[in-house]
């Protein structure tokens, strides 16, 4: 047993929470953002503004009817499953040989998982990278070796795996969508509520988002709690953080008031109270719908994202017929629901905190 601890100490393999659903989910994230994300940004800024560069096709694998053509946004989307796999296999530290490898497996796991492509490759890659950092440098053929082994067990994985991982995703996510459907004011302030939490903790709500497939108006509301939770921190610690704060937390992320929570509480419950007036305002009045990529869902005012990520499904049900046109009280709602109510409601909830001494000076206080 000791030889076995030596020899995970040694190649740096930790079974711990933190490190795969914090830091290695965390950097899913960023993989799906840099791919997925931004390939949807350069296709509607493409669309939108007639920009032929963006617009235009400048891969095209296959050939005859089967041929498959992509703009630069398209190329970036479809490499997803790479970038996730790669995103991952950095955040658990893997030598370069596994890191390079995990580009095959994060390709053929988000294939074989359809919706639920990013939940399968957040496992796969776990288990490829680990297995990859263990054979690395164990032989003297290494450069053959760990490729080789890090490739077969991930796609040997996702065999097993991805197709009932992805299915029990999208399963979970449709079962989401359509009680929100089904129930659009309770089920707004739930999904709003606990897309908000986990946005503002040290988890991915982008990634759960997007391993869940969470669009339409269950994704409507995910987006209502995740811009109440980053606006309403940043306007109810302006006292104490400024500008600075104000565009830290509400065009960065509430994640950065984690410290100040675990110190007090009760500073959560005026973003968390916000978040459970927005969700149903979104779903019941102005039937806000995510339809575009479901990672939007997860991101709130984060760049900005959520809200390219509404404009992009507006976007493109206008090209498909299913939206007549993209109306000002579309744009109502989504002002309204991204920053006003929440700005307004996280400080009018933090007033009566600190008039009782709940809250009290420098509780929201960030090293910036």
């Amino acid at each position: 047993m000791d030889k076995l601890r030596a020899f995970l100490r040694r190649k740096d393999i930790v079974f711990s929470a933190r490190r795969y659903f914090v830091d290695a989910m965390g950097a899913m994230a960023q993989g799906l953002f840099c791919t997925l994300l931004v390939g949807t940004i350069l296709n509607t800024i493409g669309t939108q503004f007639g920009l032929g560069f963006l617009n235009a096709a400048i891969v095209t694998v296959g050939s005859g009817e089967g041929a498959v053509s992509y703009t630069i946004g398209g190329l970036a989307s479809a490499m997803v499953g790479p970038g996730m796999a790669v995103a991952i296999g950095s955040a658990l530290r893997c030598p370069p040989m596994v890191l390079f490898s995990l580009i095959p497996v994060g390709y053929a796991t988000n294939a074989m998982g359809g919706a639920g492509g990013p939940l399968a490759v957040f496992f796969v890659a776990i288990v490829a990278s680990e297995v990859g950092k263990a054979v690395s440098h164990e032989t003297k053929v290494d450069i053959l070796v760990t490729p080789i082994v890090t490739i077969l067990i991930g796609v040997g994985c996702s065999a097993l795996i991805a197709a009932p991982v992805g299915a029990a995703a999208s399963a979970f996510g449709k079962a989401i969508m359509w009680a929100t459907e089904l129930h659009p004011f309770f089920m707004g302030i739930i999904v709003s509520v606990l897309v908000g939490i986990v946005l503002t903790l040290p988890i991915s709500s982008a990634a759960i988002c997007a391993s869940f497939g969470l669009v339409g108006l269950a994704g409507g509301a995910a987006v209502a709690g995740c811009c109440a939770q980053m606006v309403g921190f940043a306007v109810m610690s302006f006292r104490e953080n400024r500008w600075g704060g104000l565009v830290a937390q509400g065009l960065g992320t509430s994640m950065l008031q984690m410290g100040n929570i675990v110190k007090n509480p009760r500073i959560w419950l005026p973003p968390t109270l916000a978040a459970a007036v927005t969700g149903p305002v979104a779903t019941c009045i102005f039937h806000l719908e995510m339809n575009g990529a479901a990672i939007s869902s997860g991101m709130g005012t984060c760049g900005l994202v959520g809200q390219i990520g509404v404009y992009s499904g507006w976007a493109a049900d206008v090209a498909a017929g299913a939206k007549a046109a993209i109306t000002g009280l579309d744009w109502l709602g989504l002002l309204l629901v991204s920053f006003v109510l929440p700005a307004l409601l996280s400080w009018l909830f933090s007033l009566p905190l600190r008039k009782w001494g709940w809250i009290k000076e420098g509780d929201l206080k960030l090293d910036l």
